[in-house]
């Protein structure tokens, strides 16, 4: 009996520092597909508005900044642990737009409807090619709801908070657990009541909780669902 042929359009969504970017860039290199994290998208916008001093509650002028935005997203050109690279008109801002500032923030921009409905249009047309791990919140739900697989990876907020510590200290960063674990809670919050695309499984999703799951585990599950 042989393999079935591997679903070429991948959905992985689940809540921030769940896991899934780990997942999906380890899936999408055994599968050599492409790796997309859609979250870079939304960071990029917030740190395009952050740099220019934008009022983040200006729901016109933030939509406005999403639809006129370079971003451009390709393979990783340095071996410092990026995933992609993320452009800006040119600009490299893989890293600078992964601080506490942007973390803090980007559930905000995301959420506007405007915004997404930008940066969606973008992520389907990637999508729909194929041989594609996409990771994000609405993948499974709103940006590829025909995906021949759908991942929806789930954690506690105390154990995501505590990745996320862990991830900042090995970089060398400050951290503070209890800080990290507020701004979880609160991007939870934020991010599965908003009134467009809220934060949740797709109804054909398999849901895997990855609390008491190495890192390896929870990709044994998932390439046997490929396989």
């Amino acid at each position: 009996m042989t393999n079935k042929t591997p679903p070429s359009i991948i959905a992985l969504d689940g809540p921030a520092a769940s896991g899934k970017s780990t997942l999906g860039r380890t899936l999408a290199d055994a599968l050599g597909y492409l790796f997309f994290d859609t979250g870079v998208m939304y960071r990029a916008v917030a740190w395009m508005a952050l740099q220019r001093d934008m009022n983040l509650q200006d729901e016109a002028a933030i939509t406005e900044l999403a639809e006129k935005a370079q971003i451009d997203i390709r393979p990783p050109s340095k071996p410092d642990g990026r995933s992609c690279d993320v452009t800006l008109g040119g600009r490299d801002v893989t890293w600078d737009m992964r601080n506490a500032e942007v973390d803090a923030n980007v559930s905000v921009i995301s959420a506007y409807a405007g915004v997404r409905k930008a940066l969606s249009a973008q992520q389907r047309r990637i999508g729909l090619r194929g041989k594609v791990v996409m990771v994000g919140r609405d993948i499974g739900t709103v940006v590829l709801p025909e995906a021949d697989l759908k991942i929806y990876l789930d954690a506690s907020p105390q154990e995501r908070a505590r990745r996320r510590y862990d991830e900042l200290i090995a970089r060398g960063e400050k951290a503070d657990y209890e800080d990290i674990l507020k701004r979880v809670v609160e991007r939870d919050r934020i991010d599965s009541t908003r009134a467009v695309a809220p934060l949740r499984p797709a109804p054909d999703a398999v849901v895997i909780n990855s609390d008491e799951l190495t890192a390896e585990q929870v990709f044994d599950r998932v390439i046997a669902l490929c396989k």
